[in-house]
């Protein structure tokens, strides 16, 4: 694995725990699919008992990014534009994008777009 992918890789399991340690049982890893890629992580929730929607329930797509040389506002740039193909490919209107910055170990610091 290369340097770059390690990093990233790390990153969706930094946040995948971090979520899941701040109440998010249902967030899952999703294994990469090329051209079909739903996002790194997915969030299912049950918004029909809590009232927020008209639907049973509702898939929130994960995008994380982790950037360094080449800057927050690449990551961000690019991270969005993935983020909209794999909502698309999910079949939801909701996502997010996490980006994870050099020295930011703790998935609290990082930023959600």
């Amino acid at each position: 694995m290369n340097r770059s992918k390690a990093r990233g890789t790390k990153a969706e399991t930094d946040l995948l725990k971090w979520l899941k340690a701040h109440g998010h049982e249902d967030a899952l890893r999703l294994p990469p699919m090329g051209s079909k890629d739903q996002g790194d992580l997915t969030l299912r929730t049950d918004c029909w008992r809590d009232g927020c929607c008209q639907f049973d329930d509702v898939s929130v797509v994960v995008e994380v990014k982790h950037y360094g040389r080449d800057g927050v506002a690449t990551a961000i740039n690019s991270g969005l534009a993935e983020l909209d193909v794999e909502m698309v490919n999910a079949g939801t209107r909701h996502g997010v994008l996490v980006v994870r910055g050099n020295g930011k170990t703790g998935a609290a610091e990082w930023l959600a777009i």
